[in-house]
C-alpha cells in the first residue's frame, strides 16, 4: 500500500533513539550495526518514502546521528523521560499535521506503516492511531495529530510519563499489524541482534542487494 502524496506531505517521521538502552548494557542501540549498517539507518531507509520529513530524537551521540543527514532533536525534558518526551520534542519541531513514530531498533519496519495508520485514523475519526501486533498494543509505533501537542506538554509537565495513559485521554484507534510480527521484535541482546542480522541478510539476498551496500 503506497502512501498518497497528499497524505505523505502531512506526515513527519520520527525515529525514537533517545532511551538509555539499559537492557543492551547502555549501548546506543540505534548505532549498533546490523547487516553492515547502523540500525537507525535501516529504519530511516524504510520511513523515508512514507513521510515528507525525517527527524531523529536522540539524547547522546548527537553528532553521529546528524551524519545521517536528518534533523536531530533532543528531549526538552532532562533525565531520559521516555518515548512521550521524545514524541513531544519532535512535535515541537515538526511542521506537518501528523508525526509518525517508530523506535530506532525496528529494522523490519512495515513499508506501509504510514498508509495503514492514516487509513485507520480517518476511518475511525481518531487523533491517534497505534499499531497492534495482534497480541498487544505497540505504543511507540504511532501516528499522532500534532495539534495534541499542548495536551501532551501539560501531561508531561504534570509529571506523568505513561504513554498509554496519555493515549487514553484522546480518540485513539488500534490498527492491526498482526501480519507483520517481525516489526515488533525486541532487539535487546547480542543473540537477538545476530538473529536480526541473519534475517536481514536473507532478505537482502532475496532482493539482490547486500547489507553493506
Amino acid at each position: 500500500m503506497s502512501v498518497d502524496p497528499v497524505v505523505r506531505s502531512e506526515i513527519t517521521g520520527v525515529v525514537l533513539a533517545g532511551g538509555r538502552a539499559t537492557r543492551m548494557g547502555g549501548e546506543d542501540k540505534g548505532l549498533l550495526r546490523v547487516a553492515g549498517r547502523p540500525m537507525v539507518e535501516h529504519v530511516l531507509r524504510i520511513l523515508r518514502p512514507q513521510v515528507s520529513e525525517l527527524l531523529i530524537n536522540a539524547n547522546r551521540n548527537l553528532e553521529r546521528y546528524r551524519e545521517f543527514g536528518v534533523t536531530v532533536v533532543s528531549d526538552f525534558i532532562e533525565g531520559y523521560c521516555g518515548p512521550l518526551a521524545g514524541m513531544a520534542s519532535a512535535m515541537k519541531v515538526a511542521r506537518t499535521a501528523y508525526v509518525l513514530t517508530a523506535p530506532c531498533d525496528s529494522p523490519f519496519l512495515s513499508e506501509d506503516l504510514a498508509a495503514r495508520l492514516h487509513r485507520g485514523l480517518v476511518r475511525d475519526g481518531a487523533r491517534i492511531a497505534v499499531a497492534d501486533s495482534g497480541a498487544r498494543l505497540e505504543p511507540v509505533f504511532a501516528l499522532v495529530d500534532r495539534s495534541l501537542l499542548p495536551s501532551l506538554l501539560a501531561y508531561l509537565e504534570s509529571g506523568e510519563r505513561k504513554i498509554d495513559r496519555w493515549y487514553a485521554q484522546h480518540p485513539m484507534t488500534r490498527v492491526d499489524f498482526s501480519d507483520e510480527p517481525g516489526m515488533f521484535s525486541n532487539l535487546n541482546t547480542p543473540q537477538e541482534l545476530a538473529a536480526a542480522e541473519a534475517m536481514l541478510h536473507t532478505r537482502a539476498a532475496a532482493s539482490g542487494r547486500t547489507g553493506g551496500e
